[in-house]
C-alpha cells in the first residue's frame, strides 16, 4: 500500500536550487532478502537501476557463456555504427573451426569454405551460446580475437565495471585456446574468464538498455542454424525458463546461460511484469535444477516486493520554495517543472519511509555568479532531480541514480540595457558605490 505524503528536500553543495517540496511515497526499506543457494545473486530493476538483492555480487566469479553478452553487445554496436551489416558475409578461421568442431562444447559446425552472414552467427550466439560463431563474428569485427577482447575490456572499463579477468569472447576454460596455439598473452592455462555478479547485471542492464531487440532472438526456444544448406543443425534454446521450457517463468524473455565446471550452473535472466522489467543474475549453481529454480525464486521475490511508483508527470511543477533565480531576464524567476515522467521503485509494505529528493543544476547554464543567464527557451532542461530512499543500503547500479531531468516553465527573454541599468543602480544604490568607475563598469557588465 502507497501513502503520499510531502517532504523537505535535501540540499546539494554548490549547484543546488533550493531546498524543495515533492509529492512522494511512504513505504518500507525493510524487505528481508532471500538467500539464494548459489555463489552470488543480484537483482536490478531495469528501468531506474535500483538493486533490489545483493547476495555477494562483488566477489569476482567465473561466468562461463554469460561472456557473450560482452560481444553481442559490440556485434550490435558494429552494426550500428555501420562498421558491418547483419548480411556481411563472415570468414571462418582454422581456429574458430577447430573450436566449432569440438562437440564436447556449445557449438554449430562451421566450415572454411561455407559463407555465413552475421546475422546467422549471431543467431548462433544468442540461442545456442555457439562458441566458434563467437570467435568468428569476434575475429570480423576485432581482426583477432585477442584484439576483441581487448575492445571488451575498453567497453567494461567504459561502463565502470571492475574485478573482472577476460581472456577470451566465449568463457570457454583457457586450455582449449592454449592446445590450439591461440591462447591470449599472458593469460594462465588453468584460468577462466571473471566477473563479479554486480558486473554482469551491467553488462546486463547496457545491453537490454541499448539494444532490446536482442530479446526477440533470446526468446525463440529452437530453430534450424543453415535452414536448407545442406549444414542444417538444430539448435535447442538452453534458457529453459522460456514459455515451452521445463522451469518456465511467466514474463522470461532472455537471457544467457553459463556452464563449465569452475562456474557451476549460472544464469543472468529477464523478466517483464506489466510495465516492469528486472535482471536477475545467479552464478554457481549446483544445476539446472537450482540455477532455474532460484532465478524464479528471484524473479518472484522482485516482483511480489517492489513495486514502481510514478511520483510526478511530464509538465508537472517541480515544487519549489523560491523559483529559479534568472539573471538579465525580462523576469527575474521562473517555475520548473518535470521534463519527464517520474518514478521511484519502492517495496510495497505498510511501514513508513521517506524518499528524498535533491535537485542540482546543470553547471554548464550558469555564469561566473552561479546564475542561469537569459535568454532562455521555455522547455530547456536546466538540472536533475535525484531521488533516493532514505535507509536504503543498496542503492543503485554502480553508482548510478535515479534521476529526473527539469526545465522552465516558460521562455524568459533577455532585458533591455535600460531595465538592466536600472536594476543594477537600486541594486548598488542600496550597498553605495565609492566611483564613476564602479558605475560604469557595474553598468556594462
Amino acid at each position: 500500500m502507497i501513502k503520499y505524503n510531502k517532504w523537505t528536500i535535501g540540499l546539494l553543495s554548490g549547484t543546488v536550487l533550493a531546498s524543495t517540496l515533492v509529492a512522494v511515497p511512504e513505504a518500507s526499506a525493510a524487505v528481508e532478502p532471500i538467500k539464494v543457494s548459489a555463489e552470488a545473486a543480484f537483482v536490478i530493476d531495469n528501468e531506474t537501476n535500483k538493486i533490489l538483492l545483493d547476495q555477494n555480487g562483488d566477489e569476482s566469479l567465473y561466468i562461463a557463456s554469460m561472456t557473450k553478452m560482452i560481444p553481442l553487445y559490440l556485434v550490435h554496436e558494429a552494426v550500428e555504427a555501420g562498421t558491418i551489416s547483419w548480411d556481411t558475409p563472415v570468414p571462418v578461421s582454422e581456429y574458430a573451426v577447430a573450436i566449432s568442431q569440438n562437440y564436447e562444447l556449445s557449438n554449430v559446425p562451421l566450415r572454411e569454405d561455407f559463407t555465413y552472414t552475421v546475422k546467422d552467427l549471431y543467431e548462433a550466439m544468442v540461442i545456442y551460446s555457439a562458441n566458434g560463431a563467437t570467435i568468428a563474428v569476434a575475429e570480423l569485427i576485432g581482426g583477432t580475437e585477442h584484439a576483441f577482447v581487448d575492445m571488451m575490456k575498453a567497453k567494461l572499463d567504459e561502463w565502470g565495471i571492475t574485478g573482472y579477468s577476460l581472456f577470451n569472447t566465449t568463457g570457454l576454460p583457457n586450455h582449449y585456446a592454449d592446445e590450439l596455439g591461440n591462447l591470449y598473452p599472458g593469460a594462465p592455462v588453468d584460468e577462466e574468464n571473471k566477473m563479479t555478479a554486480r558486473g554482469i547485471a551491467t553488462v546486463a542492464d547496457h545491453l537490454l538498455d541499448d539494444y532490446p531487440e536482442i530479446l526477440e532472438t533470446a526468446k525463440i526456444e529452437d530453430k534450424i542454424f543453415m535452414e536448407g544448406s545442406g549444414d542444417e543443425i538444430h539448435m535447442m534454446t538452453y534458457n529453459l525458463m522460456l514459455p515451452n521450457q521445463p522451469y518456465a517463468h511467466t514474463g522470461v524473455d532472455g537471457l544467457k546461460t553459463g556452464t563449465t565446471d569452475a562456474s557451476g550452473a549460472s544464469f543472468a535472466g529477464t523478466a517483464v511484469e506489466e510495465d516492469r522489467r528486472v535482471i536477475t543474475v545467479v552464478i554457481g549453481a549446483e544445476d539446472n535444477s537450482v540455477r532455474f529454480g532460484e532465478t524464479s525464486r528471484l524473479m518472484d521475490f522482485a516482483f511480489d516486493n517492489f513495486e514502481k511508483v510514478q511520483i510526478a508527470a511530464k509538465g508537472d511543477a517541480v515544487k519549489t520554495e523560491e523559483p529559479l533565480a534568472i539573471a538579465k531576464g525580462k523576469e527575474e524567476e521562473v517555475g520548473l517543472v518535470y521534463s519527464e515522467d517520474v518514478f521511484v521503485v519502492t517495496p510495497n509494505t505498510d511501514e513508513e519511509l521517506k524518499v528524498e529528493t535533491e535537485m542540482s543544476l546543470n553547471p554548464d547554464l550558469l555564469n561566473e555568479d552561479g546564475q542561469v543567464e537569459a535568454p532562455i527557451e521555455k522547455g530547456t532542461t536546466v538540472g536533475n532531480v535525484t531521488l533516493s530512499i532514505e535507509g536504503d543500503d543498496l542503492g543503485y547500479l554502480d553508482g548510478s541514480q535515479n534521476e529526473a531531468a527539469v526545465a522552465v516553465e516558460r521562455t524568459v527573454e533577455k532585458a533591455n540595457v535600460f531595465v538592466l541599468a536600472w536594476r543594477w543602480i537600486a541594486s548598488t544604490a542600496s550597498q553605495g558605490w565609492n566611483t564613476v568607475t564602479d558605475f560604469i563598469g557595474g553598468f556594462f557588465n
